[in-house]
């Protein structure tokens, strides 16, 4: 069991799948952990299911891609709670998949806007805080899309929101190391969530390109997806000092999936 005694924990998205697996985990492990998503209703569930555990938790609603209002949230987070030290930027939208020649520039920028930005606002204004700590831990949540799969038809805007989080990660390795933050980038795979249920598709399959897997094409289990908790164990394993010399590493986790998609 990795101990987070003492420390403060940012997880955006933390509503459901990765994101409340994620903020669970974490509170188990001692850290007093900040829920944060758009939806009061669904951060203030998670919120009870820490304490209801015996962890402290703290429940916030903001759109990451709205500069204002996370500069208010991060704001109250530290004046409440003293510090940060852990932020986990899931938050995060499927979007729009579909052909090139058809997806709408307005759909581009909405994936754009709230993988990117979100994902750059979200450390923007809590990296002044992390360095305040003497240094932390920053944890992107990617994909293997983008990454190492190029196989999902039309999605073009988000494979280049997750290839994009990958690059801010290394990036700010070099950039933060000096101030003792990890930057780390997670690609899950196939995960029970509820994500792959606000995917919107139009004509994707003009965009598809036959493409034919062995039976069971995860093999490490399979072909069963992997569960928001694998996924939260390997958050809560960077979040904690057992990885104090891993940083600017994008790490899959899928069971070898994009290894033969």
């Amino acid at each position: 069991m990795h101990s987070l005694e003492g420390k403060v924990a940012l997880v955006t998205g933390a509503g459901s799948g990765i994101g409340m697996a994620a903020a669970l985990a974490l509170g188990k492990a001692g850290a007093s952990v900040v829920v944060m998503s758009r939806t009061a209703e669904e951060v203030e569930k998670t919120a009870q299911e820490i304490e209801a555990a015996g962890g402290r938790a703290k429940a916030m609603t903001a759109d990451t891609s709205d500069d204002a209002a996370m500069k208010e949230l991060v704001g109250t987070l530290v004046k409440e709670l003293g510090r940060l030290d852990i932020v986990v930027a899931n938050a995060g939208i499927n979007g729009m998949w579909a052909p090139i020649d058809d997806l709408k520039p307005d759909e581009w920028d909405k994936t754009i806007s709230v993988n990117l930005r979100g994902t750059y606002l979200t450390i923007h204004h809590t990296v002044p805080h992390l360095k305040k700590a003497g240094g932390g831990s920053i944890i992107i949540v990617s994909s293997i899309n983008g990454t190492r799969t190029f196989t999902n038809p039309g999605a073009t805007a988000y494979s280049v929101t997750k290839a994009g989080q990958v690059a801010m990660a290394q990036q700010l390795a070099v950039e933060l190391g000096e101030h003792r933050i990890r930057v780390n980038a997670i690609c899950p795979g196939a995960i029970e969530s509820e994500i792959s249920d606000n995917t919107e598709t139009r004509n994707a399959e003009k965009a598809e390109v036959p493409v034919e897997f062995p039976e069971g094409d995860i093999p490490l289990t399979g072909g069963e997806p992997g569960k928001a908790e694998d996924v939260a164990d390997l958050v809560l394993f960077l979040a904690s000092d057992a990885s104090r010399h891993i940083t600017g590493s994008p790490i899959w986790i899928d069971g070898a999936q994009s290894l033969l998609r």
